[in-house]
C-alpha cells in the first residue's frame, strides 16, 4: 500500500507547531492494511483505515481511537496525496476539534 510508512506532520490548520510538536515530531505511522498510529501534541491515537475511491480521486479514511490529554478519546479522519512524498486531509476529534493537516514521509 503507497500510504504505509512514516509520516512527519508538517502543517495542522487548527494548532501551531509548538503545540502540534510538544511531546515528540508529530507523525502517522500506517502499515500496508492502512492501520497504524499517530500523535501530534497530548493526542495520540490507533487508526483503522481503508482505501475509497471518491470520485476520481482516492483517499485513505479512517477511525481511530486513543487519547487527549489521558482522556479517552476517538474520531475519525482522510488523507491523499498531494504528491509521492506529502500527504494532506483532516483529522476529527469526536464532538470536538478537527484541523486540516500535511504530513511529509520521512
Amino acid at each position: 500500500m503507497k500510504y504505509a510508512g512514516l509520516w512527519h506532520i508538517t502543517e495542522m490548520s487548527n494548532w501551531d507547531e509548538d503545540y502540534f510538536n510538544m511531546e515528540v515530531q508529530a507523525y502517522i505511522e500506517l502499515d500496508e492494511r492502512g492501520c497504524g498510529e499517530f500523535q501530534f501534541g497530548l493526542v495520540t491515537g490507533q487508526i483503522d483505515g481503508e482505501i475509497v475511491q471518491d470520485g476520481k480521486e482516492e483517499k485513505l479514511e479512517f477511525t481511530w481511537e486513543g487519547c487527549d490529554e489521558n482522556d479517552e478519546a476517538s474520531g475519525s479522519g482522510w488523507l491523499r496525496f498531494k504528491n509521492k512524498d506529502v500527504l494532506e486531509g483532516r483529522i476529527k476529534l469526536h464532538s470536538g476539534d478537527s484541523s486540516l493537516l500535511s504530513a511529509k514521509r520521512a
